[in-house]
């Protein structure tokens, strides 16, 4: 069937709920456009689009859908294949509470584990999440990160105990992949399904993944270099870059790269 809906994506670049969204959208073949944002500057946009400010938001016909998992519903409603949701009642349910797990107490901890690290690394956040736009933008950008590091740090609550919390959490997700894969690599059943995808896209901050859409930039500063070595050779990371390698393609499948 052709797609005659209009899709649009509003996100932060390399972030990990947003690429669940990216993910599902290119996993689907779907074509979309891509409007990255930059944090901070991005509230008044989305809240404008939604009254809220977190992405990633979905544009669908006009109508902003906010929350990777209200877009992975969407998406899933709208074009049902290839399916992201089990055809099994049972493993529907299961594929679902793991997503849940995930975004309730897995990707939130896991960036501020690696905020705790980037925020004393002001020009690579700058790199991190302003690569699309113009050497002006990216030095005003980089320029004011440190103004409002103070404000970060209160609002993701990057201080003790609970950045040693997070990464606990951090390794407890790598742990429940490496425990609860199958045979087949897959978290519930024998195929790709939203657990999977969900799994790997908020653990990939912790690897050293090669996709275009969460390669880290280089060159690494020692303390990224070392967040990354510390979990490679854990086989929760193993199983992140393996699911990374069979379902992500190398590039958008369906993205009309309008990044604007």
């Amino acid at each position: 069937m052709a797609q005659t809906t209009d899709l649009e994506l509003v996100m932060f670049m390399r972030s990990h709920f947003n690429e669940k969204a990216r993910w599902a959208l290119d996993w689907k073949g779907l074509l979309h456009r891509r409007r990255p944002l930059l944090p901070g500057p991005h509230a008044r946009t989305v809240k404008k689009l939604t009254g809220q400010t977190m992405v990633p938001v979905l544009i669908v016909d006009g109508t902003p859908i906010a929350g990777s998992d209200r877009i992975l519903d969407e998406l899933e409603r709208r074009y049902p294949q290839p399916p992201l949701y089990p055809v099994d009642p049972d493993e529907r349910t299961r594929a679902l509470e793991i997503q849940k797990f995930f975004d309730d107490e897995i990707g939130p901890k896991i960036r501020r584990a690696l905020f705790s690290l980037t925020l004393h690394e002001p020009a690579y956040l700058c790199a991190i999440f302003a690569s699309h736009k113009s050497a002006p933008v990216r030095r005003l950008y980089q320029a004011t990160l440190p103004l409002v590091k103070g404000v970060m740090k209160r609002s993701m609550q990057i201080e003790e105990p609970h950045v040693s919390e997070a990464f606990e959490a951090t390794r407890r997700g790598f742990d429940f992949v490496a425990e609860h894969a199958g045979p087949s690599g897959h978290l519930v059943g024998d195929h790709f399904s939203v657990a999977d995808l969900t799994a790997a896209a908020l653990l990939a901050p912790g690897v050293d993944v090669q996709h275009p859409d969460m390669r880290k930039p280089d060159p690494k500063p020692e303390s990224i270099r070392a967040w990354i070595a510390r979990w490679a050779d854990h086989p929760g990371a193993t199983w992140v870059r393996e699911t990374y390698e069979r379902y992500r393609s190398a590039s958008p499948v369906g993205s009309s790269a309008a990044l604007r």
